[in-house]
Parts: structure tokens; C-alpha cells; sequence
């Protein structure tokens, strides 16, 4: 993102914490589909929408906790908390119930086999890893950016990344 844009955003969120339904709008049409992307690349796709939204709600009932920094990266930082509060509601019903239907998000570009297999590839993976991969890849953000919107530090995004990428590689029958 260039540095006008996040100047644009940062200003957007500063109307958006005074009530201004305006600029929320111009907020989410600007980011709502990298935060789409990011979701449908973590958790199950039709879960996406849901969440999706709920992190825009999320920013509008809560803008006053935005401190600073890139504002895309706040935003992947709110829906990455909505889809680990998913996560465990997952696990919670998964004990009740062992069924799950979900799977991450197709990938753009390739035939419906590979994208099954990088679906399939991308659910072996750790959470956060998982996380680390889709917002470095899929929604491209720099790594800096992905452990701002993760919260955790460089080093764990950049090992998130190098571990899962190595995973997915072998998943896929690929050589490092």
C-alpha cells in the first residue's frame, strides 16, 4: 500500500471513531476484500462472509482502539482475533460434534485439482502459520505488516512463513 493510501486511511478512521458512516463505507469498500481474502484463506469459506463482517463491525462499534500504524494491518489484526475466536468455537463444537465441512478458500489462477490440493494443504497447517502464509502471499502483506496484524514478533511471522511454506511444499509433492 502506498503511503498516500494509508495517510487516506488513517484519516478515514479518524472519521470513523467521530460517527462518520461515510467514511466507514469508503473503509470497508477499500479493505474489504483483502480482509475476505485473508479470512477465506484461514478458515472455512463460507465462514469468511461471516467474519468479514464481524470485523467490520467490530471496527465500527470499536475505531477508538486503533493506535497508530498501518491501518490494513489493524484491520487483518481484528479479523485474525475473530477467526481465532472461531477457531476455538470450532473446537468446542467439534468436541459435540466430530463432522466439519470447512476448508480454506480456493486459490486464483489454477485448475480446480491444484486449488483442492493447496486447500487441503493450506488446512495441515498450524493456524498460525496458516495466518502467517495467507497474509504473506494471498493478501500481500510485507512481514512486517503480517506480525502487526498477527501481533507477534518479526521473527515469528518470518518462521511461520519458512516453516509453512516448507510444509506446504511437501504436502504438494514440491521440493524445497
Amino acid at each position: 500500500m502506498k503511503e498516500g493510501e494509508e495517510t487516506q486511511d488513517e484519516a478515514l478512521v479518524a472519521a470513523v471513531r467521530d460517527g462518520s458512516e461515510r467514511a466507514f463505507n469508503e473503509l470497508v469498500d477499500r479493505h474489504q476484500q483483502a480482509v475476505r481474502t485473508f479470512l477465506r484463506g484461514i478458515t472455512a469459506y463460507d465462514d469468511a462472509e461471516d467474519m468479514a463482517q464481524e470485523t467490520f463491525l467490530a471496527v465500527w462499534t470499536h475505531a477508538r482502539s486503533y493506535r497508530g500504524g498501518h491501518v490494513r494491518a489493524w484491520l487483518f489484526s481484528i479479523a485474525w482475533r475473530k477467526a481465532k475466536g472461531a477457531q476455538r468455537s470450532w473446537f468446542r463444537r467439534r468436541r459435540r460434534d466430530s463432522e466439519y465441512h470447512g476448508s480454506p478458500a480456493p486459490t486464483r489462477d489454477m485448475s480446480a485439482e491444484d486449488r483442492l490440493a493447496v486447500r487441503q494443504a493450506l488446512a495441515m497447517l498450524p493456524l498460525a502459520q496458516r495466518a502467517a502464509v495467507v497474509l504473506s502471499f494471498g493478501c500481500g502483506l510485507t512481514h512486517p505488516e503480517a506480525a502487526e496484524a498477527l501481533g507477534v514478533p518479526l521473527g515469528t511471522v518470518k518462521s511461520h512463513i519458512l516453516r509453512g511454506r516448507d510444509r506446504l511444499r511437501a504436502a504438494l509433492g514440491e521440493k524445497s
